[in-house]
């Protein structure tokens, strides 16, 4: 027996003794689990970063965009290139799959709130967006232009907004101060829609903004004009090619763009006013002239020779831009319809009238004619910000800043909650002052064959026209289809005998203003 109750003894202290330290082992107790908690303060959306008092939204967009006969995937006009020669380099029609993604932070503070937003766009589009031209792929050739990051598997990443708000101040890349609320797009898809400013993918600046109550507000700010502010200097010692492309004699930024608004936006609409000066400088004199070897690399047109420096430089000028622009909501031709348009002036600053979601486009389109001994017509455009021509070349030095003027604007009408569509347009032109038209006309006719009634002048206009109607089945999904109207109203008139860009030939051609029509179908999902 005794031997028994010692082992039943030593079993249970040994049992107690494993149970103690099994309980020294247990976790210490969890703390609480803290849910990702709802921020009611900005809008729906928000919400509070765990851990601290900063609220945070996500969101972007996935878009799929298919364009027919268009110079762009995203409804542009086939008004230069390979597209606007109508050759078999071109395409088609062109695609383009993109995922927009956006962050949006915002901290209440002492100070007032600081808030944070960046965007980036992920795309993989048509190479060359309308065009297989080996000139633009392949990149042995002089001419190459490759963007090999739209191959499979490619593609690549837009940097849109990344900007930083706090007191009244905006640090980073926003849209200008200049803008309007709706960029370039008062009711169309196409990212092309000519006769104003088009900031929509942002502006490095810094800038200031002011409100005074009551829907009035003002702001100022300072822009870098490097990317999308700078069309083309033209020195025209430089040749004008056959279509007027000619090559850019800018010389580098010295000065940002200084830009404002006063804005009132109420429950009628809204009204606002900007200006823009903008500093327009030339290189040099003396350029190279020389067009690289046939097969060969060379220089490009107004590239910087071992003579430029000492050959001195035209003297800086400022130009300068106004827009005025409305919005009427509440129309009685049904809920939520409303009229946007703007009107502009510019002078030494195009990109503020002939401007895209890009850089602005020149403009050298082909088509038909029924002249006899011409082979096809040709209409052109060339967009700059000023025009020189040195002393020593018998002009006068001087800048001769260009300028143009814009209306655009779209109305847009609620058929029912589920179908809606917007007809928009434009109008632009571009002028040349008399010293610049005639330096123009003496280097682009040159020693040119031109027909008995050719007369030379760089002016041109532009006229676009459009319809886009819109289903969203459910919330945030929208499919669209846009039809497109561009006219290039050009006022050279008679025929010369021009070397195209390859493969047209040297021929005869008409000169005649050009029209051509684009289709846009368009798939969105926000969220």
């Amino acid at each position: 027996m005794k031997i028994i109750r010692s082992l039943v003894l030593g079993s249970s202290a040994s049992l107690v003794a494993v149970t103690f330290a099994n309980a020294a082992d247990l976790p210490a107790k969890a703390k609480p689990i803290e849910y990702v908690k709802i921020c009611s303060l900005y809008g729906a959306g928000f919400y509070y970063i765990p851990g601290s008092d900063t609220c945070i939204k996500f969101g972007g967009y996935v878009r799929a965009d298919v364009t027919f006969n268009g110079g762009g995937v995203q409804n542009g006009p086939a008004y230069s290139g390979d597209p606007g020669q109508g050759n078999r380099y071109r395409d088609y029609f062109s695609t383009r799959s993109r995922l927009g993604l956006s962050v949006d932070t915002r901290t209440a503070t002492e100070y007032g709130v600081i808030r944070t937003y960046g965007q980036a766009d992920f795309t993989f589009d048509t190479l060359g967006t309308a065009t297989y031209s080996p000139n633009s792929i392949n990149a042995t050739l002089p001419v190459a232009g490759a963007n090999l990051l739209h191959q499979t598997g490619g593609g690549y990443v837009a940097f849109e907004f990344g900007f930083i708000q706090f007191a009244g101040f905006t640090l980073g890349r926003s849209a200008s101060a200049y803008a309007t609320p709706w960029h370039g797009y008062p009711g169309n898809n196409t990212s092309y829609l000519l006769g104003g400013h088009d900031s929509v993918t942002g502006v490095s600046n810094i800038q200031y903004t002011a409100d005074f109550g009551n829907g009035v507000s003002g702001t100022i700010g300072l822009d870098d004009p490097t990317v999308y502010n700078r069309t083309s200097v033209a020195n025209l010692t430089v040749p004008i090619s056959a279509t007027g492309s000619i090559g850019n004699a800018y010389a580098g930024v010295h000065a940002p763009d200084v830009v404002g608004n006063i804005r009132v936006d109420q429950a009628w609409g809204l009204f606002q006013i900007s200006a823009a000066a903008h500093e327009v400088s030339g290189s040099y004199n003396v350029l190279n002239t020389a067009a690289a070897p046939a097969g060969g690399v060379g220089l490009p047109p107004a590239a910087p020779t071992a003579l430029s420096e000492i050959s001195g430089h035209p003297d800086t000028k400022w130009g300068g831009s106004v827009m005025t622009a409305l919005q009427i909501k509440n129309i009685p031709t049904g809920a939520g319809d409303d009229i946007k348009f703007d009107a502009s002036y510019a002078k030494g600053t195009t990109k503020n009238v002939i401007s895209t979601s890009g850089p602005s486009p020149s403009f050298a389109m082909f088509g038909g004619t029924g002249r006899a001994g011409a082979y096809q017509s040709v209409g052109y455009g060339a967009t700059t910000d000023a025009v020189y021509l040195p002393v020593a070349a018998g002009g006068d030095g001087a800048l001769h800043l260009t300028t143009a003027w814009g209306i655009r604007g779209a109305f847009n009408h609620n058929w029912d909650p589920y179908w809606s569509t917007s007809l928009w347009g434009s109008y632009a032109a571009v002028r040349y002052d008399g010293t610049a038209k005639a330096n123009i006309c003496a280097n682009y006719t040159g020693t040119k064959v031109v027909s008995a009634d050719y007369s030379c002048n760089p002016d041109f206009n532009t006229a676009q026209l459009g319809v886009v109607t819109r289903w969203t089945p459910v919330k945030n999904l929208t499919f669209s289809a846009e039809v497109a109207w561009f006219h290039l109203d050009q006022k050279f008139t008679g025929t010369a005998v021009l070397t195209p860009s390859a493969p047209k030939p040297t021929a005869a051609y008409e000169y005649k203003d050009q029209n051509t029509v684009s289709f846009n179908v368009r798939a969105q999902r926000n969220f």
